[in-house]
């Protein structure tokens, strides 16, 4: 028989002490990180991206502070193709406020970089994190580094014989977005209680089936953004009148009508909906009908609403053809999806069959 003296329940309450601080800034670096989406998502929808041709990593924290500070900025984006094809006689109010938008998406970035090293740092030296928890939260932060790499090696695209960036590029710098952001939540979520209800194998499958499921329908959404796919074909549930348009393989070769065709991309992005509200039924029949806990079945039931829901705001938002407030509900629904759909995939993970 172990006897806990007062000095172990001490080390114990310190213990949980410390998970929790730990545990709440993992949280506040998930919320940072979702309103960093959003802001990311108003950029792209408001056609600011390009409008700071330069990657400062530290002196571009610095906004133009004068009148000659924003005439050289603006006389630089006047060299780029998107100015001199799209926006040639720009007024300066007009560049202000996309500067301001990529500004504020850079700045946003800057400062998440900034919340993770400086508890991180402290967390560490001070002898709070758990020896598991310590390369996760390294990683954690190179990761966060490298998405800032990521994001200049998106908007570089854009500055030279395009007027947008491409597809591709901002196709990875969202989908790794979600995947730290993920990331996050996971490691937040391990440091909390969870229940220890039985869960059947089907569910712990599906959960994570699930997780990539709608990584990859982040990662269609964002090659529709790329290529400005939402603004045409706004017809639901028809696509350009029928249920299967024609010419959704002009391109040759083949595959790449996937990746470059905006009818194709929007097309498999509307299919691949369907698909993943399917799964999140599958996933809620199989849980209600196995010998899962009560708490995990009810997480599924809330998956296949929220997914239903944020399938809603999608047709919503392509019928409307992409109105500003319409496309960040799109945006930011999908991160919830994903958070709540980590969430779950954490929870069964470690419980018993």
């Amino acid at each position: 028989m172990t006897v806990l003296t007062n000095n172990n329940y001490y080390e114990i309450d310190n213990a949980e002490k410390y998970r929790a601080q730990v545990r709440n800034w993992l949280y506040f670096v998930a919320l940072l990180i979702f309103i960093m989406v959003i802001v990311g998502g108003a950029t792209r929808l408001t056609d600011s991206g390009l409008s700071i041709t330069e990657w400062k990593p530290i002196l571009g924290a610095i906004p133009p502070l004068n009148t000659a500070d924003w005439e050289m900025a603006l006389e630089k984006y006047r060299q780029i193709p998107e100015y001199q094809l799209i926006n040639k006689g720009m007024s300066m109010s007009d560049f202000q406020f996309i500067y301001w938008w990529e500004w504020g998406h850079r700045f946003l970035g800057r400062f998440i970089g900034l919340v993770v090293f400086f508890p991180l740092a402290f967390f560490w030296l001070a002898g709070r994190l758990e020896n598991w928890m310590k390369p996760h939260l390294a990683f954690l932060f190179v990761l966060g580094g490298l998405q800032g790499f990521i994001g200049w090696w998106m908007v570089s695209s854009g500055l030279v014989d395009r007027v947008d960036v491409s597809q591709y590029r901002l196709a990875t710098h969202l989908t790794l977005a979600c995947i730290i952001f993920a990331y996050t939540l996971w490691l937040a979520r391990s440091l909390a209680l969870h229940s220890n209800e039985q869960v059947t194998k089907s569910v712990k499958v599906f959960a994570p089936v699930f997780v990539l499921a709608i990584l990859l329908q982040i990662f269609l959404g964002a090659l529709v953004a790329g290529l400005d796919a939402g603004l045409a074909f706004n017809d639901w549930p028809t696509m350009d009148g029928v249920i299967i348009p024609s010419d959704l393989w002009i391109l040759t070769p083949t595959w790449i009508n996937a990746f470059e065709n905006p009818k194709t991309v929007q097309f498999i992005h509307r299919i691949s909906a369907y698909a993943l509200i399917l799964l999140a039924l599958l996933q809620m029949i199989f849980a209600l009908k196995s010998t899962s806990g009560d708490t995990h079945k009810l997480r599924t039931i809330v998956l296949m609403v929220l997914t239903f829901a944020q399938a809603a705001i999608g047709v919503a938002t392509l019928v409307l053809q992409v109105p500003l407030n319409w496309g960040l509900y799109h945006q930011g629904g999908a991160l919830v999806v994903l958070g709540f759909a980590v969430a779950h995939w954490r929870g069964v993970k470690y419980t018993t069959v």
